[in-house]
Formats: structure tokens, sequence, C-alpha cells
């Protein structure tokens, strides 16, 4: 009969043969994806990033957590985006599959990041200073002690954003008369619109 260091022994070597696999397998798939994009690997492998470009020349780094039984369960990716797309997973996907419908996904955001940054370019953005690419508002000021939010739709960055206009009462309603009026600007040129 075995004894109970000699299990604990089998045991310790066949948890060792399977950490060396996902080792192993860990490497060659960040070999196939690239190690001149690879940010950052944790010691154990759990967590992995790259540096991603998009079609603008974005700098995006993507994080990618692998759970312990990868690659039989999907892992969990996280970004500065407005929102994470979902992952398509089987047993046969490999980091390369994420890194593709990651490209994918950032590709459905340039109309987002374009509009954003068109915000910033052209109006006086008072907040957020340093925006993250994951902030889909704008705090704008108009003058007169008056300020709007811009709530903008990043699945669809051209429709018309969601505002809400701060200060004086009087100053406040003229605003929002004049949104009214020239509104359908922002379809023609979002975001140069206009409130005069």
């Amino acid at each position: 009969m075995e004894s109970d260091l000699e299990y604990d022994e089998q045991a310790r070597c066949r948890k060792l043969a399977q950490s060396s696999s996902f080792y192993r397998s860990v490497y060659s798939e960040v070999e196939e994806v690239g190690w001149e994009r690879l940010v950052k690997l944790d010691e154990d492998l759990t967590s992995v990033s790259f540096r991603i470009l998009d079609m603008k020349g974005r700098v995006h780094i993507m994080e990618i957590q692998l759970p312990q039984n990868y690659p039989k369960c999907a892992p969990s990716i996280a970004a500065d985006m407005p929102y994470i797309c979902e992952l398509k997973w089987s047993i046969n996907s490999r980091l390369r599959d994420i890194v593709h419908q990651f490209r994918e996904h950032l590709e459905n955001l340039q109309g987002f990041w374009s509009t954003m940054e068109n915000i910033d370019r052209t109006l006086w953005v008072i907040d957020p200073r340093q925006p993250a690419r994951s902030t889909s508002f704008r705090k704008i000021n108009l003058g007169n002690d008056c300020r709007v939010v811009l709530s903008i739709d990043a699945l669809d960055p051209r429709s018309l954003p969601e505002c809400r206009f701060l200060g004086p009462h009087l100053v406040v309603d003229s605003m929002i008369k004049k949104w009214r009026r020239n509104s359908k600007r922002w379809y023609n040129i979002s975001p140069s619109f206009c409130l005069s």
C-alpha cells in the first residue's frame, strides 16, 4: 500500500508536469503574437499584456488574465476602452486569436475615438483634463459661467449626444434653446457644432 508520502510526491510530480506544460504552451503562444508586442508577463504566467496599434496609430495595452485551467476555460481581457469585446473561445483557441478579436474590436471604436479627439481639439474641454480612452463624456466651457456635459455613445458616436447644461438658470435656458435649434448640425459636422 502506498504511503502518504509517496502519494504526495506523485501528486507534486503531476502538478509540476502540468505546470511545465502550461509554461511551454504560454511561451509558445506569446511567440506567435510576437515578443516585440509583449509589455508584461507575470512570473506565474497568469497575466500577459500586449501593445497593439490601431489603424490610426494609437497604442493600446491589452491585459489578458489566464485562468488556472487555461486553455480549457476562456481568458478575460482588460483595456482602456469604453467597453470590452466578448471573446469567442474554444479549446483550440490561442492568444493570437484573442489579439485578432481585440484588433477587430479596436476598429469598431475608431469613430468613437475620432469623435472624442475632435471634441478635445475644437472645444474648450475643462474635464477630464487628460481623459482615458474609456471616458465617453466631456465637460465643456461655453462661457458666461455655463458648461455642458456631453456624453457620447461609444456604439454610435455620430448619434446626438446626451447633454446636461450647467450654470445660471437664464443662461442655461438660452443655451438649451440654442442647442435644440442647432443640434441637427451634430450629424453633419460632428462634433464641430455651434451653439450660437
